[in-house]
């Protein structure tokens, strides 16, 4: 196949072939035989999104997302690559959990990685007998699925997970400084779980096991970083940082609007520190954007905001969004290709992925930059059928391919109602990327 006249995130025109699997070429190149050409005139070719951060929740709570819904969304957003993380149930922190969790995940359409997770009841030796992506979302604070460890425990981790080579991701919040006084507001002061959870116990979480990693000799990557402040710590270390779009779009400002719908860990923070964030993001100090992808049912959210669990969903939304923040030109389109593949492919060993080169997969998104739709939950192929960036803009892709094959193809233009827009997705072929070929 030869893609021609494409536009890549450089502002390069050049035709990409691929053969097989893989990017066989990419330039002004000649036809060869009877190949099948796909004319991209006008059209911006991206490497495909490695999103390193979600929840698709099997095993476990199939209701909110499964394997198949869970990478059709990814797809249908660009996403040729997702990384699991463990707190599902049960938890994947032995091999016969993580074993369980692969058996779920053969219907995907993307490659997946599977982390690791550490609890009281983790058995190393089996875990890391495992094609392990990574040891995290390891938790200093409770999230969804209680998984929070001692101080200990997380030296422990991190220093058998250094000896195995295998990275830790960390969930930095600090219970102790969490402002207990906020726990007095009503369930309906949409405001307190963003008061409640400081940005402080961000901060001090960073900062501690940044140097718990220095004196094991590690290099940590820190999960959706949400203050300006955690991004510079965790920099500063030396260590690697990703940022979700909720914490780049949204701020505590939309709460009263998005009520429950926006309550997550860590949570929204105020409008300065958003768009601090932002300014980080495009100067290079943020490394890559990741959703953590956390879908609840509309019944589980339609709480009080002490009893409705964290989490939204974003893995469709993220590169659309961010295409359109391109489009409107608030951060080149490098940096986007740079922020959702390049650096995320380097930073977790992924040599075949991540940039438009020979030698490399042919997993590849094809958008019209100048083509916007608005977000809707129900358009979207998450299970849980909401978002929390309705009416947004977003750049969507036309088509999607993982290693040479179309994995998702929108099939009609625009939003046709509920199911959005028709669609085929290609089920099953997906696989881990760390299970040797």
């Amino acid at each position: 196949m030869r893609i021609t006249n494409a536009t890549l995130a450089d502002g390069r025109e050049a035709d990409v072939r691929v053969s097989g699997e893989s990017i066989a070429a990419v330039g002004d190149l000649d036809p060869e035989g009877d190949e099948d050409v796909l004319d991209a005139e006008g059209k911006l070719l991206l490497p495909g999104m490695i999103d390193v951060h979600v929840h698709f929740r099997e095993p476990g709570h199939p209701d909110k997302e499964t394997w198949t819904s869970g990478s059709h969304s990814a797809a249908a957003g660009g996403v040729t690559t997702v990384v699991d993380q463990p707190n599902t149930d049960p938890p994947t922190v032995t091999g016969e959990a993580f074993d369980e969790k692969a058996e779920l995940a053969a219907p995907s359409c993307v490659d997946y990685g599977l982390n690791g997770g550490v609890t009281a009841d983790w058995d190393p030796d089996s875990l890391f007998d495992r094609p392990l992506f990574a040891l995290g979302e390891v938790f200093l604070a409770d999230s969804t699925g209680n998984m929070g460890i001692e101080a200990d425990l997380f030296e422990s981790a991190l220093r058998r997970a250094t000896d195995e080579g295998v990275t830790v991701t960390v969930h930095a919040e600090d219970a102790d400084r969490f402002d207990e006084s906020a726990r007095d507001r009503p369930g309906d002061d949409y405001d307190a779980w963003s008061a409640y959870r400081t940005p402080a116990a961000e901060l001090a979480a960073v900062e501690r096991a940044c140097e718990v990693a220095g004196e094991v000799g590690a290099r940590i990557h820190v999960a959706h970083t949400s203050t300006p402040e955690g991004v510079d710590a965790a920099a500063r270390a030396g260590m690697t940082t990703e940022v979700t779009p909720h914490h780049l779009f949204l701020s505590r400002e939309d709460l009263e609007e998005l009520g429950t719908y926006g309550r997550m860990n860590p949570p929204l923070r105020d409008e300065a520190r958003r768009e601090a964030l932002w300014e980080r993001l495009v100067d290079g100090t943020v490394d890559m954007v990741a959703t953590d992808h956390a879908p609840h049912t509309r019944l589980e959210k339609d709480r009080g905001v002490w009893e409705a669990p964290s989490g939204v969903p974003g893995v469709e939304t993220a590169l659309p969004l961010l295409l359109n923040a391109a489009r409107e030109g608030e951060v080149g389109y490098e940096r986007v290709r740079d922020l959702t593949a390049a650096a995320p492919a380097e930073r977790f060993g992924l040599d075949r992925k991540g940039r438009i080169e020979a030698g490399r997969d042919a997993d590849l998104v094809l958008v019209d930059p100048e083509s916007t739709r608005p977000i809707h939950g129900p358009d979207l192929h998450s299970r849980c059928g909401w978002s929390p960036f309705e009416t947004f803009e977003g750049v969507f892709p036309e088509w999607t391919m993982l290693r040479g094959q179309f994995v998702y193809r929108e099939t009609t233009t625009g939003a046709t109602g509920a199911g959005g827009p028709d669609a085929a997705f290609r089920e099953g072929v997906g696989r881990n990327v760390r299970t040797p070929e």
